[in-house]
Order: structure tokens, then C-alpha cells, then sequence
């Protein structure tokens, strides 16, 4: 069906910065909405931003201003650049689509990766 793979995570200090990837593949027709979620321990998992294939964007309030989603439509990618990271921004990020694509039919559906642990030192 359709794939989403991450990459990027890793371990950085805080005040450091990560970009994170996440690429969208299968037979697709169009990605709808993308987007970044997160997961600390012990916390139930978030959002942290998503766009629509407009363009438009919405973060949560504890990112912004530190981390900015982009896309690409042409490669069916989503990217999530993070600076100014905290300690408190530690957990597995998960990135997530909304495809219509075809599998033995044309259909619509939301789709996660696998995540990419984000970890911040202090």
C-alpha cells in the first residue's frame, strides 16, 4: 500500500538543532495532509506540526518559532527542522500522511512511519 520511512533522529545538546525526513512511497495519487507527531515516555503522543498540500501549516504551541515543516510534493517528502531544541522536546517523532493511492482500487488513507527517536541532553 503506502510506506512512510524517517529519518534524521539522533542525540544532540540542548540549544542544538536536527532536520528530520520522512518519505512517502507506493502507488500514489496525491498526499493530502503531512505532518510530524511525537511521543515521550510515559506521554500519550501529540502533534507537533502538519501542511496541507497548499501549503498551509499549523504547529504546536511549544514549537513554535523553533521548528518549521516544508514539503516537497514532487517527492512525496515532508521535512521537519528543528532548532532551538529543549530536553523536553525528547521523544520518538512520527510522521504521518493522508494518501489517496491505489491498491487494487483507488482509496484514501492515513498512514504512520515507524518514528525516529529524537533524544536532547541538557
Amino acid at each position: 500500500q503506502v510506506q512512510l520511512v524517517e529519518s534524521g533522529g539522533g542525540l544532540v545538546q540542548a540549544g542544538g538543532s536536527l532536520k528530520l525526513s520522512c518519505v512517502a512511497s507506493g502507488v500514489i495519487f496525491r498526499i493530502n495532509a503531512m505532518g510530524w507527531y511525537r511521543q515521550a515516555p510515559g506521554k500519550e503522543r501529540e502533534l507537533v506540526a502538519s501542511a496541507t498540500s497548499g501549503g498551509d501549516t499549523n504547529y504546536a504551541d511549544s514549537v513554535k518559532g523553533r521548528f518549521t515543516i516544508s514539503r516537497n510534493n514532487a517527492r512525496n517528502m515532508v521535512y521537519l527542522q528543528m532548532n532551538s531544541l529543549k530536553p523536553e522536546d525528547t521523544a520518538v517523532y512520527y510522521c504521518n500522511a493522508e494518501v489517496d493511492y491505489l491498491y487494487e482500487t483507488s482509496r484514501t488513507g492515513d498512514f504512520w512511519g515507524k518514528g525516529t527517536l529524537v533524544s536532547v541532553s541538557s
